[in-house]
């Protein structure tokens, strides 16, 4: 079974047309680390303002996973302040 990360853009939140499919992992922990890194970048781009990503970041998912893009974020931005 391949674990499917997707990306939708929160400027185009739940836009499925902006929705792009960023990979293809053998494990779930494989794919959940990709979405970390993908998160850490967008926050990172946006200067560690969590609003910021809110309105224009990456927001990565597993197709049928848990992981939670938005609770992560929240995570390091604590972190970073």
């Amino acid at each position: 079974m391949k674990y499917i990360v997707m990306v939708d853009d929160n400027f185009h939140f739940a836009d499925e047309a902006e929705r792009y499919t960023a990979g293809e992992f053998d494990t779930y922990e494989q794919a959940e680390e990709f979405c970390r890194e993908i998160v850490r970048k967008s926050l990172q781009e946006s200067g560690w303002n969590l609003e910021g990503w809110k309105h224009y970041g990456d927001s990565p998912f597993i197709v049928g996973g848990k992981f939670m893009a938005s609770s992560y974020a929240e995570e390091l931005s604590h972190h970073k302040n």
